[in-house]
């Protein structure tokens, strides 16, 4: 063995050392981002998605005070800016507050629990913007209007 043979030997073996480490780092990423991560994110997102809806509708339903002459109520609800790194948008629909995200997995929807005296639920809030329900009313009807 010469002695450039015997110089070369240690720098080979760091470097396959140095290309080891990085294989299994490169594969750790991988599985990591290719199947542990996505199924993470989505069940956290539906699990957000859930608790967002249930929290908006008892908002809305917590706004509506109780009989009187004259309904005039303004409150702010608090909402995630993004679910799963996306906005979304809660509707009213019928009676029932409809959460709508680009995945569907992650839409929903909930009847409101409201007195008989409302007459109209209305509106949307998108999440990125302030959300506001407003009720105003008579000794007609009381509306519900997601602003």
């Amino acid at each position: 063995m010469t002695d450039l043979d015997r110089a070369l030997v240690p720098v080979v073996g760091k470097g396959l050392e140095v290309l080891l480490v990085l294989l299994y780092v490169a594969s750790l990423v991988t599985v990591l981002h290719g199947g542990v991560l996505p199924e993470y994110r989505t069940a956290a997102g539906a699990e957000v998605s859930d608790r967002t809806l249930v929290t908006a509708a008892d908002r809305i339903e917590a706004s509506v005070p109780p009989p009187s002459t004259a309904v005039d109520v303004t409150r702010t609800v608090d909402l995630p800016d993004t679910i799963d790194r996306a906005t979304y948008r809660l509707r009213a629909v019928n009676g029932t507050l409809v959460l709508d995200h680009p995945d569907d997995a992650l839409s929903g929807r909930v009847p409101l629990a409201l007195p008989d005296r409302v007459v109209a639920v209305r509106g949307t809030w998108e999440s990125d913007d302030p959300a506001v329900v407003r009720v105003r009313g008579d000794a007609e009807g009381v509306r519900v209007i997601l602003e």
